[in-house]
């Protein structure tokens, strides 16, 4: 059945008169007519008895009333959330993340984008480093906030710098370092150390082996966590000491003392990776709020 036959059968059999229907749907009673004639030759059978006088449904037409309200109804509903869904109205937002890295941000920025955005179903995904490549490369986020994406897979999406972030010792507040302002990092040589995992940030591991060779020395691994919070747990608990991006801080481990290192070459970006070609409006206006507030981003980040 084709829309315009439905619409003007449901406006004849609402008024019960061809002329009141053309004058609802600005339209002419000819073509009313024709819709009506088109409806019937297709359902073979009458759906109104016409006279001069009146005109009234017959029991066919009363059945297919009843439905044709709520089949209109669907229609308009289908047409809206289609012009909704291309204007980024409505659909799922899926966003990767990496927890401390973003805590700053990333909370406030949703907030204000379901603000605009009512429809649209937001899933943040916490992930690592490594997570978050195979999950844009699946489809399973559309969004990243990681580290920089391997050369490889570079081409494939768009990358911006959220910010630069400095790398920090961390200690347990009773740690003989604990109370100084600064520290060198040739000062760590006997400490035993809690990295966080290779396989789960491997910039980070990387930096940090760097950074010990430098300065004469190879840390003692004791342990290396899968996660961030697991990381402090064990240097609060004086099971050992780490190092950090300072985005870390704000997990806010109470038992935990961050301190600056001295000369420190390296430095962890971190940024905002999607699909090159990308065409959802969604998309399109969650980065753009992110670059609205790079630089509150990235003065909170360099305190």
């Amino acid at each position: 059945m084709e829309f315009k036959n439905l619409k003007s059968f449901v406006a004849v059999a609402t008024h019960l008169s061809f002329s009141r229907a053309a004058k609802e749907l600005n339209t002419v009673q000819p073509a009313i007519s024709r819709h009506i004639t088109a409806l019937e030759d297709e359902l073979d059978t009458k759906l109104f008895f016409r006279t001069s006088r009146e005109v009234s449904l017959t029991v066919a037409g009363e059945r297919l009333f009843q439905d044709a309200g709520f089949l209109l109804s669907q229609v308009e509903q289908t047409k809206q959330a289609v012009v909704r869904a291309s204007k980024g109205q409505v659909g799922r937002l899926s966003i990767g993340y990496l927890g401390g890295a973003t805590l700053f941000f990333l909370p406030r920025l949703v907030r204000s984008y379901i603000q605009s955005h009512a429809d649209i179903d937001v899933n943040l995904i916490e992930l690592t480093a490594s997570g978050q490549i195979e999950a844009l490369l699946d489809k399973r986020i559309d969004i990243s906030f990681s580290r920089p994406l391997p050369e490889q897979f570079a081409e494939r999406f768009i990358s911006k710098e959220v910010y630069k972030d400095k790398l920090v010792l961390v200690v347990s507040r009773d740690h003989p370092l604990a109370q100084q302002p600064s520290i060198k990092l040739n000062q760590l040589r006997e400490e035993p150390f809690i990295l966080f995992a290779r396989e789960s940030a491997v910039g980070l591991y990387d930096s940090v082996i760097k950074e010990c060779q430098l300065s004469g020395f190879s840390p003692r691994i004791v342990n290396s966590p899968r996660q961030m919070q697991t990381v402090l747990t064990h240097v609060a608990s004086g099971l050992g000491v780490s190092i950090v991006p300072s985005s870390v801080r704000d997990l806010r481990s109470n038992e935990c003392v961050f301190l600056p290192i001295e000369h420190l070459q390296s430095s962890l970006q971190l940024v905002m990776s999607y699909r090159q070609h990308n065409t959802s409006p969604m998309i399109e206006d969650f980065v753009e709020l992110v670059e609205q507030d790079l630089d509150t981003i990235q003065q909170h980040m360099s305190r």
